[in-house]
């Protein structure tokens, strides 16, 4: 029987013919692996830029968000768990083509479109769809930004950067024991960061701040002293956990903590924002 190696993102999963990986969204089929979320999409809709969030690109407009289904982490604390666990025929939506989507978003300019976002679930395990979407919302003038985990491989990464104007990339924790915790690697997230900045994409980062996991002043110093490092000029994202899907044993974060480690990071950084405080 055939099978073949998923590249698009460092679990690299060997499959045989029929199987799906990891992420619930890639499959082989005739000896190849193919995204099996292609234009499928489970959520639509023209948002704000700052609930990306993007605080310094294009302020004040609004971008048409679309999400998908699948993920290749398993975040307990997710906070779109229905569609970004679920899998092709168990979640709803519609498939729509590419140069249907890029039309819509041509179509929404008089309410202040700016362009396309891949959000939602993780846009990054279907790079065909993304690079296919974004290449024509290109020749209609538009921009293209990505909300992503970040745990991409450098090939798959390589292959979308040339259509992408700006990602919100998750820096989840500084902690690679936090990241083994949901399946992925932190490394792998850093050098996302790193790469993205390096091709001229503006890039800002969120960390999702989860009482007893990752809120340590210690933890947030090492990670926006290494984020200064790639920049200082990348806006973080400090936001407040609520209980969800599987992390419901403990409280949200005090608001004082969220604060408090924002500004240890302005130690660091030029840009920092607290969320959803």
């Amino acid at each position: 029987m055939s099978e073949a190696v998923c590249e698009v993102c460092p679990h690299a999963c060997r499959l045989k013919e029929g199987q799906t990986g990891f992420c619930g969204a890639r499959s082989c089929r005739n000896g190849s692996v193919v995204s099996e979320n292609y234009g499928w999409l489970t959520s639509m809709a023209l948002d704000p830029i700052e609930k990306k969030p993007l605080r310094r690109f294009h302020p004040g407009s609004r971008i048409l968000s679309v999400g998908s289904y699948g993920c290749n982490l398993r975040c307990p604390f997710c906070q779109n768990y229905e569609i970004s666990m679920s899998r092709k025929g168990g979640c709803g939506g519609m498939y729509v083509p590419p140069e249907v989507l890029a039309q819509k978003a041509a179509d929404l300019k008089p309410s202040g479109n700016i362009g396309l976002a891949f959000t939602y679930n993780e846009p990054l395990i279907s790079p065909e769809y993304v690079r296919s979407c974004a290449a024509l919302n290109r020749k209609n003038g538009l921009a293209n930004a990505a909300v992503t985990n970040g745990y991409v491989t450098e090939k798959a990464l390589r292959g979308l950067l040339p259509f992408l104007d700006a990602m919100n990339i998750d820096l989840k924790s500084f902690s690679e024991d936090f990241y083994r915790k949901i399946g992925g690697g932190l490394e792998e997230v850093k050098q996302t960061i790193a790469a993205a900045s390096r091709a001229g994409c503006h890039v800002e980062v969120t960390t999702l701040i989860i009482p007893g996991e990752n809120d340590s002043p210690g933890e947030m110093s090492r990670l926006s002293e290494w984020l200064a490092g790639v920049s200082p000029e990348i806006p973080l994202h400090v936001t407040r956990f609520f209980p969800r899907y599987k992390l419901t044993d403990r409280p949200p974060t005090p608001v004082e903590t969220v604060y408090s480690l924002a500004a240890l990071a302005r130690k660091n950084l030029r840009y920092v924002y607290e969320g959803n405080c």
